[in-house]
């Protein structure tokens, strides 16, 4: 049996023909960490991409908006290909659009809580105040949320602690993948419109009495 190379690591196991990486700077409390983070990140030959956060509160793990949008304005103008995680706020995410962010990811409830999408409207706000693409981030707790986040006309949604801390995280993604897939497919459908009173779905032609 041959044994593994001592100095390999998790990266040579990896397809980068097939998967691309993508840095995070989780746990970067200030502009100048996550910039640091994201510089060595992309020194060591991983990706020029870089999930971008800036926490601004331990307890509910809320971005710092304020370091968030230095951040994104530095890393930008280096060449990195910026996703912002943010707040559900829409005159943040056009500020991030404005700064060179390539996509804005607000978060549909805090990281890990799976929640689901509190605000589905402020989503919605978000959606009409950028034209770069939307990606919720965090909160996602099983399918339906994911289906939720889809209809509302995001291009997609990030997640980890809804799979990850499933009971069977390989049946979570299977399931959250299908939910992706009919959220998107329903809203390019098109929802039928929200009524206070009934319409009746049969035809009343041809009825008895009528």
């Amino acid at each position: 049996m041959e044994l593994p190379d001592s100095k390999q690591t998790l990266l040579d196991y990896i397809d980068r023909d097939r998967f691309t990486i993508l840095p995070n700077t989780a746990g970067c409390y200030d502009a100048e960490s996550a910039i640091l983070t994201a510089r060595l990140a992309r020194e060591a030959g991983l990706s020029d991409f870089v999930k971008l956060e800036v926490i601004g509160d331990q307890k509910t793990l809320f971005p710092d908006v304020v370091d968030l949008l230095e951040a994104t304005r530095v890393l930008a103008k280096e060449g990195f290909i910026v996703m912002p995680y943010t707040n559900d706020d829409p005159v943040m995410a056009k500020k991030l659009e404005d700064a060179g962010a390539a996509v804005v990811m607000p978060l549909g409830a805090p990281i890990g809580s799976g929640l689901g999408i509190c605000n589905p409207y402020t989503i919605r706000l978000i959606l009409e105040a950028v034209q770069v693409p939307v990606i919720v981030d965090a909160g996602v707790g099983t399918a339906s949320d994911a289906t939720v986040a889809m209809e509302l006309g995001v291009d997609g949604v990030l997640m980890n602690t809804g799979i990850a801390g499933a009971k069977d995280p390989l049946a979570m993604a299977n399931a959250m993948r299908m939910a992706v897939d009919s959220g998107r497919l329903a809203y390019k459908a098109g929802r039928i419109e929200r009524k206070l009173y009934a319409t009746a779905s049969s035809p009343l032609e041809g009825i008895i009495g009528t």
